[in-house]
């Protein structure tokens, strides 16, 4: 009798706890879609706010702005600048940028060889002036009697392009008569004036650490060249020794926009450049940048110049 009374009790008790179980499945019977309910709201539900839409943003100089924004405050900076860009070069290098130009133009060593019938067809990216273009005519003629290659300076910053021209029309190849020099208003990230496969050397100098997607930059420059071509930066990278760094870090940001407002009567324009240069990739960074385009980089990498204050790039289309 003492266990039928336990019993009896410990059923009345399950039943007790099943009941409300069992009320809310049958409640819960009568819906037959395909998705199940929502679960019923809770307090903190109605007090939640959704997170804010994602911003694409980019740096300009230190500054965070909107992708969309950068192209035109860069334009802005280069449209400055445009008539003094080499005085700009030389005050950011002390002068030694000549110096750099001239090494990465004899480094590459580029022109068509007196064996080969085929004309080079060379692609100088954020080109402006012409200065690399016509050091790149130069140098094929000199060194290869190349007087047939062609090349295209590309620039999205018209004001750059009309100092170009203006330097071409006073130049010994605008009366050969062969236009072997063209300039073209171009994105470099996008370049959709030139078609895939369709340049031998692409050469960029102290131009790609200026663009909005600098991936995206060196997609492109994979995409226009042609199997076995050549890309080439030359561009303003980051000291490696920390004594040598602190006293360009010092001229950089104490000097160099001083030197704007009283050259150039431009601070604002110096002041971005200097920051450009700090916002860019450090060397081994950009060379996996590279490879990640496609590019085989050979060994080391890269080549510093002046304690790594620049370095040069090269990637080879294979």
């Amino acid at each position: 009798m003492l266990v039928q009374s336990f019993a009896s009790t410990v059923l009345k008790s399950v039943a007790r706890s099943v009941e409300p179980i069992a009320s809310r499945v049958i409640l819960a019977r009568p819906y037959s879609g395909s998705t199940p309910p929502p679960p019923p709201p809770t307090s903190g539900d109605s007090q939640r706010t959704p997170p804010p839409p994602v911003e694409d943003t980019t740096h300009f100089g230190y500054k965070t702005v909107n992708r969309a924004e950068k192209e035109n405050l860069v334009g802005g900076v280069f449209s400055s600048v445009a008539s003094n860009y080499d005085l700009m070069n030389d005050v950011m290098s002390m002068g030694v940028h000549r110096l750099w130009k001239h090494h990465f133009i004899n480094r590459l060593d580029a022109g068509m060889r007196p064996s080969s019938s085929e004309p080079l067809h060379f692609l100088d990216v954020a080109g402006g002036t012409g200065d690399i273009a016509f050091g790149l005519l130069e140098h094929a003629e000199k060194r290869f009697g190349d007087v047939e290659s062609k090349i295209t300076v590309a620039d999205i910053n018209p004001d750059m392009l009309k100092e170009g021209e203006l330097r071409y029309a006073k130049s010994k190849w605008a009366n050969e008569g062969k236009n072997r020099v063209e300039f073209l208003v171009q994105n470099g990230e996008t370049m959709d004036a030139i078609p895939d496969n369709s340049k031998d050397v692409y050469t960029i100098a102290f131009g790609i650490r200026n663009f909005t997607d600098i991936q995206k930059g060196l997609n492109t420059a994979y995409r226009v060249l042609k199997p076995g071509g050549i890309f080439a930066c030359l561009e303003f990278s980051q000291v490696e020794n920390p004594v040598i760094d602190y006293a360009y870090q010092a001229y950089s940001f104490s000097l160099l926009p001083l030197m704007g407002q009283l050259i150039a009567n431009d601070r604002d324009s110096y002041q971005y450049l200097v920051e450009s240069i700090q916002k860019f990739p450090k060397q081994e960074e950009f060379k996996s940048m590279i490879e990640k385009a496609g590019f085989y980089v050979p060994e080391p990498g890269y080549e510093n110049l002046t304690f790594g204050v620049a370095s040069i790039h090269i990637g080879i289309k294979l």
